[in-house]
């Protein structure tokens, strides 16, 4: 068997339906389409949510709520287990954490999260940290600092 000569099985592709040829197809003249109005024309036919010229759901449903999330501020989360790779009295900026690849994007801003433990003494620089992070980072004898 060659490539050229594959076909398909008998049945598992159906001919294009033909409309407007004839008298034998069954979809001569108007071609299944009946006769003249909006949905007989080429290109013709409603939007799917016309609702015939009532009022369409979209404007009849009261508009609520306030949404602020083009504003909203984003930050790249670390847990505090995450640092443990770090050498005991290294200051740790956005800067370097970026640079090692634990962070890909600084967004709006760097989070420190209390998960896990932190067993070195270290200064943590970042833009926000958690209460549950503050707490470990102190109880660990390290330093914190909001940029």
């Amino acid at each position: 068997m060659k490539l050229n000569e594959l076909q398909n099985n008998l049945g598992a592709k159906e001919q294009k339906r033909r409309v407007g040829r004839g008298p034998g197809s069954g979809l001569g003249k108007t071609s299944g389409r009946g006769q003249k109005g909006q949905k007989s024309r080429s290109g013709g036919g409603v939007n799917p949510v016309f609702e015939g010229g009532q009022l369409p759901l979209y404007r009849r449903i009261p508009a609520r709520g306030f949404n602020n999330a083009i504003f909203r501020k984003e930050y790249a989360i670390i847990n505090l287990s995450d640092l443990n790779r770090f050498d005991d009295n290294t200051v740790i900026t956005p800067e370097l954490l970026k640079e090692l690849g634990i962070v890909k994007k600084q967004l709006s801003g760097i989070k420190i999260l209390g998960t896990g433990e932190l067993t070195k003494k270290l200064t943590i620089k970042a833009h926000k940290f958690s209460q549950s992070a503050i707490d470990k980072i102190t109880a660990a004898g390290s330093k914190y600092e909001v940029i």
